[in-house]
């Protein structure tokens, strides 16, 4: 569907040409209608899917239709999980709204909070922003909260899982009552849809390419792998497939760093993104990565939400994320665009568990290829060999382990005082002894 037949003005339609966008994706197409009736939403769409045009475009068209010259007023606020999050998301706003006389400003942790305030202080219509720093200014009584109509939560399973739910309360305690409410998720969790209960009003549900669905253009595949050997694989693999854009993921950033030294001194070009590092730094590799200065992008799963790069060949899971649902966050940032994406996931013995709830997100097995000289051992049981019979079992009682006695076992019969046993005596036997040299 046209962008014109979903009621979007010349001057949006016209920015979109300019970004080579001419057709709504699916989850625009039901999204925009939805947001032009005013009616509280609940949407589970995947990354890649469009989802931020989806609620940015009606936004930007409702806004600037209210305009009045020169003055300014917030009336979006638009809260996402993390700062590459939130600068991806306000260069969308610039982007789709360079026709429009609307101003926006994007918050977030790291960055001077002088010049943030003195661009709040020149008017802003809409506000992208962190809720931790949104928070700050707040208390600074840099923003005025009077005139908000609109609030969008943007990767709420996100926000949930990285503890910033009761950041977020916070701000909706200061929000006008009457706002139109926008919740965003990847995945649909339980977690997602009590939040939703406490902020959205009889919301309309749309679900497109949440959960497993968007993967479709994205291969995915298992290599099973000694732990010892996960360095060496990872570095065997992006070199010997010549892979020239690599994004890998890992859960801790202590691992991020040791992969960062590894594979910059196996001859691969490396940065490092996580939440050790400063702003400016990881922008920096971000950049450095897009561009194509560097040929691996190491990051660990909170620092890659909102990172954006559309032809993004190749993403490898170093490791299982310690949440389930982000690897659909991880795999999400490959086969975008509507082009085809790999995924790889390395996954040591110890690993198998979490991959089965994996698989079981997914909807499916995904399917398994082993590198010689990588892949565990699997001890086979031999053939016709006897099985020696263990007498005694292990049972769990109710204070921990216990051992349990074979019934084939004889029974020990109890001493008694008929049994008339000798107690040893050191002096007597010495005494005895001596009576025999004697003789």
């Amino acid at each position: 569907m046209s962008f014109a037949h979903l009621g979007l003005s010349l001057e949006i339609i016209k920015a979109l040409q300019d970004k080579g966008y001419t057709s709504a994706t699916p989850i625009q197409e039901a999204l925009i209608p939805v947001m032009f009736g005013g009616k509280d939403i609940m949407a589970g769409a995947q990354t890649g899917t469009g989802k931020t045009a989806g609620f940015v475009l009606p936004i930007l068209q409702s806004l600037s239709k209210d305009f009045k010259e020169g003055k300014h007023h917030l009336r979006a606020i638009i809260l996402v999980p993390t700062r590459e999050l939130a600068q991806q998301v306000h260069a969308s706003v610039e982007a789709y709204g360079k026709y429009l006389p609307l101003k926006s400003v994007v918050l977030f942790g790291g960055s001077n909070m002088t010049s943030q305030a003195n661009r709040l202080k020149g008017g802003v219509d809409i506000i992208v922003a962190t809720s931790g720093r949104f928070l700050e200014h707040m208390g600074q009584k840099n923003i005025s909260l009077d005139t908000v109509r609109y609030l969008v939560l943007d990767e709420a399973d996100t926000i949930l899982d990285m503890g910033f739910v009761h950041e977020v309360t916070n701000i909706l305690a200061h929000l006008p009552v009457k706002r139109q409410n926008v919740l965003i998720s990847a995945t649909l969790t339980g977690g997602v849809k009590r939040l939703a209960e406490k902020i959205l009003h009889r919301p309309k549900l749309i679900e497109v390419d949440s959960m497993g669905t968007s993967a479709s253009m994205v291969k995915q595949v298992v290599h099973p792998v000694i732990k010892e050997l996960k360095n060496e694989l990872l570095s065997y693999l992006i070199g010997s497939r010549n892979y020239q854009q690599v994004l890998v993921f890992v859960r801790k950033k202590e691992v991020a760093d040791e992969l960062f030294r590894e594979l910059n001194l196996s001859g691969l070009k490396t940065s490092v993104i996580h939440g050790g590092k400063t702003s400016g730094v990881r922008s920096r590799a971000l950049a450095d990565f897009k561009e194509g200065r560097v040929r691996v992008l190491v990051a660990t799963d909170i620092a890659a939400r909102g990172l954006d790069i559309p032809t993004l060949p190749v993403v490898i899971n170093y490791d299982i994320p310690h949440v389930t649902g982000d690897y659909i966050h991880r795999i999400g940032r490959t086969g975008r665009a509507g082009k085809r994406g790999l995924a790889i996931t390395l996954t040591s013995p110890k690993e198998e568990v979490a991959l089965k709830e994996v698989e079981r997100l997914m909807g499916k097995a995904i399917e398994r290829q082993e590198i010689e000289g990588y892949t565990p051992k699997v001890e086979k049981a031999q053939r016709g060999a006897r099985k020696t019979v263990d007498k005694k079992k292990k049972v769990d009682g109710a204070f921990g382990k216990k051992s349990r006695t074979s019934t084939l076992t004889k029974k020990k019969r109890k001493t008694t005082k008929r049994d008339g046993y000798k107690v040893f005596d050191a002096s007597k036997e010495k005494s005895n002894n001596t009576k025999k040299k004697r003789r």
